[in-house]
Order: structure tokens, then sequence, then C-alpha cells
């Protein structure tokens, strides 16, 4: 663990609590402008105490064991920091002092939560949960050298401070390549992700005081992008020449009639498709994100889908409904696909997924509840955001209606006083 760091040692008396006219004595540690206080357990009549030199005043036999003392106290305080600077430790007043104390075994630092997250985690999480921890530990480990010019810190160290420096930073971070800057909710997911490597911190009991409970997320809410019946039409029919191309419309369009992510999508085989409850062909299939068991009819657009790659040569290689693309060449394509279909939105599969919730069946009456069991939503409280977006549109195309309709009244009230005029 690399850092760099200025050191003092200081003796005082804390004469502002003196009782009887006895001062008790603590050392105070700075590393870095950062203070920690040791109680020495021991007292000193206030007139005794030389503020100036920090030592007891004169040569009496009592004078001269505290200043031996003191001194011993000084040469051991400076053999800690010289001994956890050569085993190249982080040095803070705070481990100075749990080193003197001998209490510095049970420190624990942010290297320390994360390698054993990363560990416990290991084949729990989703590869893609696991990427998202990984990108928000490196910016930590950015932080860490920027702010504070070392690779680690101690979990006891942070404060609500250290937090707030971080998102500070979280915000104000310039990306070197082509990425644009963090935007807010970005910054709170790296956030959430931290203080849910603290609180595992605190279930370890490697920590006592949690410092983030002070602290509170501050994402904005953002109306769930879907496509309207016109533009997904517009893709549906849409004459492609480009096969790549053709094949990405399917995967969403599929999408589209199903709620699947693309993940999902390209998942599924055979085995996934059987007979459901009325006859009809369903999807069973377990969620890649949260492993949770969904069953969906096939509506005929989506069997028509299916049924167009039944044979095909990269799908059956791959043991596949469909084959396989990229997910870096995905977004390019749907891209490409939105260019040429004049759509102005942009096109993702989460897009696909909030078009199935508004588009294909809540704008068709399907019940809510439906609506939640088909998208694997455990609370319906999530699947009602989609109904929010829907009573928005309809209060929109409402406005219109009521415009037209006042046009229209105008036009007539116009036209009868023209006539009477």
């Amino acid at each position: 663990m690399k850092t760099s760091s200025t050191f003092s040692i200081l003796f005082w008396a804390d004469f502002a609590r003196a009782k009887d006219n006895q001062a008790s004595l603590y050392a105070r540690i700075t590393v870095n402008g950062k203070r920690a206080t040791i109680s020495l357990k021991r007292k000193v009549l206030i007139s005794d105490w030389d503020a100036h030199r920090n030592r007891a005043r004169g040569n009496s036999q009592k004078s001269r064991v505290l200043n031996s003392y003191l001194d011993e106290t000084y040469t051991f305080l400076f053999e800690c920091y010289r001994e956890l600077k050569a085993e190249r430790k982080l040095i803070t007043a705070q481990v100075v002092k749990a080193r003197y104390l001998g209490k510095d075994d049970d420190n624990h630092s942010i290297l320390d939560i994360i390698n054993y997250h990363n560990e416990d985690m290991e084949g729990k999480l989703k590869w893609g949960t696991q990427k998202n921890y990984f990108t928000t530990q490196r910016y930590i480990s950015k932080f860490l050298q920027k702010s504070y010019r070392t690779t680690d810190k101690y979990l006891l160290e942070l404060d609500y401070d250290f937090i707030i420096k971080f998102e500070k930073y979280l915000r104000g971070y310039v990306p070197e390549d082509h990425q644009k800057p963090m935007g807010n909710n970005t910054v709170m997911k790296h956030i959430e992700r931290f203080r849910k490597l603290i609180n595992l911190s605190h279930k370890l009991g490697w920590i006592e005081r949690d410092p983030f409970i002070n602290f509170k997320s501050k994402f904005i809410k953002k109306e769930r992008g879907f496509l309207s019946l016109d533009e997904l039409q517009k893709i549906e029919n849409k004459q492609l020449t480009i096969e790549r191309l053709q094949l990405v419309r399917d995967l969403f369009v599929f999408s589209c009639y199903t709620s699947l992510s693309y993940i999902d999508v390209i998942h599924l085989t055979e085995d996934n498709i059987s007979i459901g409850i009325d006859g009809e062909l369903w999807i069973y299939y377990r969620r890649e994100k949260t492993t949770k068991p969904i069953r969906i009819p096939l509506l005929p657009k989506a069997l028509a889908i299916i049924e167009k790659y039944k044979g095909n040569h990269k799908a059956v290689s791959q043991g596949r409904l469909f084959p396989k693309i990229s997910n870096q060449k995905l977004n390019s394509y749907l891209k490409e696909i939105a260019d040429v279909c004049g759509i102005k939105k942009n096109l993702t599969f989460h897009i696909a997924r909030h078009t199935f919730a508004t588009t294909v069946t809540l704008s068709n009456g399907m019940p809510i509840e439906t609506v939640s069991k088909l998208l694997g939503h455990s609370r319906i409280s999530t699947t009602q955001i989609y109904a929010k977006v829907i009573e928005r549109k309809v209060s929109d195309d409402m406005q219109k209606l009521r415009a037209q309709f006042k046009e229209v009244e105008n036009e007539s009230i116009s036209k009868v006083a023209s006539q009477n005029s």
C-alpha cells in the first residue's frame, strides 16, 4: 500500500477539564493534517506544566519521572510510525494510534472489503452486476490516488466528508476515452454500490459507525421511454436489405412482444417453448438477471419471428432459437435501424421491454397485475411506473383533442359572426 505522509507528535494538558488543579495529559498524533488523540493516563498540576515545551517544569523527582515517560511514549509512537512506513502500510493518525495500542490487527481497509465482496459474490452475482462493481471499484481507486495520494484507506477513517468528496469527484470526472461525463443517476449508482460494500463491512463487524448514516441518494426520476404503436409498426414493416439489420430488427421486435431482455432472447432454446395451460405456445424461462422463472404466452408476431429462424444454420450450430450477435455491435445496429426508420428515440432493448409494458399490453387494456407477472416484477409498484406513463399519454392526447374541439368551436363562432355582420 503506497502513501506519502507528514507526521508529528504533541503532548498537551487538558486545562479546560482540570479538577483539583490537575489536568489530564494526552498525546496528539497528526498525519497529513488529520489528528488522533491518546489518553496517557497521567495527570499533572497546572502550575507544573510548561505549555511551550510540552513537558513538566522543573527538576523535581516527579517532573523527571513524568518527562521520562513522555520521552518513552514519543519514541514508541515514532517507532510505530517507522514500522508502518517500513511495512508500506497506509499511514494515518488512527492507524498509528491503533499500532501504539496494539489494536492494528483489527483494522480493515477499503481494499479488504472489496476483495472480500468479490470473493464472496463470485458465482452469486451475474457477470453484468459484477462488472458494474469492478467499475465502481476502479473509480474508488482513482479517487484515493487523486484526493489522498494513497492506494487504500482504513474503514474506520471513512466519514460523511469522505463520501461527499467521492460524490464530487465522480461528478467532476472527465473520461479519457469517448464516453460522456457521468449523469446524476450514474453517479448515484456508483455511490449505492460503495454503500453496499460499507454495509457489508458493518454486518461483518469491521466498523461500528456507518459513514453513510446522514447521506441521502439523489436519484432523478426519468420517464421510461417506449415506442408508440406507429413507431413500432414502422420498424416492423421497414424493408431492410442488409441481413445483419434484419436480424437485429427481428430480435428487437421479438423483445417488444415478449418483454425479454437481449441476454434472455439470445439464450432461448427450443426447450424453452412449450404448450401452456391454454393449449397455445408459451415461453418457459428463468431470467438471467434475477434467476426468477417467467411464463409468457407467445403472441402471433413473436411466433412468426421464431418460425422465420427455424433451421437457421448459425442458430442451430449454437443450439439457440436465434443467431447470437455481440452486444457492442447490437447497439450501433439499433441506432442504424432508428435512423432508416426516421425514429428519433435511442433504441435499446430496455425500450423494447418498456414498449411491451405500455404499447403492447397496458394500452390494450391488459390488467396491471397480469403485466407485472409477465414482466417478472416482484412488486406491482414497479409496474405502476408504466401505468403512470400511460395515464400521462392519455392526458396529453386528451389535451390535443380538447384543443382540436376548441379550434373547431372558434371557427364556427367566427363563421356565424361573419354571416351576421
